[in-house]
């Protein structure tokens, strides 16, 4: 039996490959749902089904769409087209799109700049530092200070995929993402939405794909202790009751860096912490966004992020503790003037709004985060450990998280011996 401690993202796909390769599962979750950070849910100021959080999958991320594909929910997600990502400039008003490939070479050729309107390939050539970049180098000292495509592209790559700003951000970390992404071509770089919200697409499917195939998903229910003998973790304590672990299980940590820290002695886990802050509206007539597309980057204003859902417009800001310390109707406002610039709509009232602070949203990725992560494999022989805080060599995504479940799986299966060495191929072949 594989007990997972968690059912958030990582702690989702780890059960799925786990369950490919044979071995029976039962998840614990604290929260009366899975889904983690990574949820939908109905609010009643907007009377709409709205996620907690906006998240971007791009078409580069191979242990999403491979999750994805194994719980059948490939078509919840909508490719955008054209492979671009639209920007305004909030201050000067010019707009422009970002896309890799052939394209990119067309706009400089034509004058129009690398990548960003002013960009050059002397700046694209500062990804070679970024390549490069010392295990404690910071984004700004690989990419910037200077020159457009650092302001216009690199910062809000960097705050989007790190949730740290580029003078704290670790450059380890971003060079994935642009190895990913901006280098591998148009496909690489495509943005894919959740139709009908996160819930559906990766949360729900995963869970009613677990049930159909046994594993058990005991929600409400809290692990809140750990009890080691010798090398192996023998037992859980959930509200007062224990559960005995077989000789042949094995427990995956599924949990947020604090909580696994609090779990397990001497364990180390990074926890420091950055905010996301999401604020919803709800648009009393319709509206809609430069190129046509249901995402915005936005620059020079407070607001760095729209994505369009029906009438719902919602505004992430990342790396945002400053903002969420501030009154949920001074960030509401703050948006909203945002909002209305981008949208044409200025002037127009304040319509029904939500705000979500997540205030530990991710890690705070910096050069000390990266050399602290932690990998799969613990001292102890039957415990593993998952999440988008572990050595995934990514950084805290949901491809991150669901690489790490990922992960997990295979380390949990390799360990089962010979009795499971189909499994152990059938998530081999599928990560290949």
């Amino acid at each position: 039996m594989l007990h997972i401690v968690g059912a958030g993202l990582a702690g989702l796909a780890c059960a799925v490959d786990a369950v490919v390769a044979g071995l029976p599962v039962r998840l614990y979750e604290a929260a009366p749902q899975a889904g983690g950070r990574c949820r939908s849910f109905h609010d009643s100021t907007l009377d709409r089904v709205i996620d907690n959080g906006n998240h971007l999958i791009l078409g580069a991320n191979r242990a999403a769409f491979r999750y994805l594909d194994r719980i059948g929910a490939r078509d919840r997600l909508t490719g955008i087209e054209p492979s671009s990502v639209p920007f305004l400039d909030l201050a000067s008003g010019e707009s422009w799109r970002v896309s890799a490939g052939w394209s990119t070479l067309g706009r400089a050729l034509s004058g129009r700049g690398v990548l960003v309107p002013g960009g050059t390939w002397s700046e694209f050539a500062r990804l070679w530092r970024l390549f490069r970049a010392p295990e404690n180098a910071i984004v700004v000292d690989a990419l910037g200070p200077e020159g457009a495509l650092y302001w216009k592209l690199w910062i809000p790559l960097s705050v989007a995929a790190l949730n740290t700003a580029p003078d704290e951000a670790a450059a380890s970390l971003l060079w994935p993402v642009v190895a990913r992404t901006l280098l591998a071509g148009s496909d690489a770089c495509r943005p894919y939405i959740a139709r009908e919200g996160l819930g559906a697409a990766l949360i729900d499917p995963a869970v009613d794909w677990l049930a159909k195939r046994g594993a058990n998903l005991a929600t409400g229910m809290r692990v809140n202790a750990l009890n080691f003998d010798g090398k192996r973790l023998a037992a859980l304590g959930c509200d007062g009751q224990q559960i005995a672990l077989a000789a042949g299980d094995a427990v995956v940590l599924a949990v947020p860096p604090a909580n696994a820290n609090a779990l397990v002695p001497g364990l180390g886990a990074p926890e420091e912490t950055r905010a996301i802050v999401n604020t919803h509206f709800r648009l009393e007539r319709p509206a809609a966004l430069p190129f046509g597309a249901p995402l915005l980057g936005l620059l020079g204003g407070e607001a760095e992020w729209l994505f369009l859902r029906g009438d719902v417009l919602s505004v992430t800001v990342s790396a945002a503790d400053a903002i969420a310390a501030k009154p949920a109707e001074e960030i509401a406002a703050l948006m909203w003037r945002d909002v209305t610039r981008a949208i044409g709509q200025l002037g127009a009232l304040l319509p029904p709004v939500r705000v979500i602070k997540e205030k530990r949203a991710t890690p705070a990725q910096t050069p000390e985060f990266a050399r602290s992560r932690l990998p799969a494999k613990t001292r102890w022989q039957n415990l593993f450990l998952a999440g988008d805080w572990t050595a995934t060599g990514l950084p805290a995504t949901i491809e991150g998280a669901i690489a790490s479940g990922q992960e997990a799986a295979l380390q949990v299966v390799s360990t089962q011996g010979a009795g499971v060495t189909s499994g152990r191929d059938a998530i081999r072949k599928d990560q290949a």
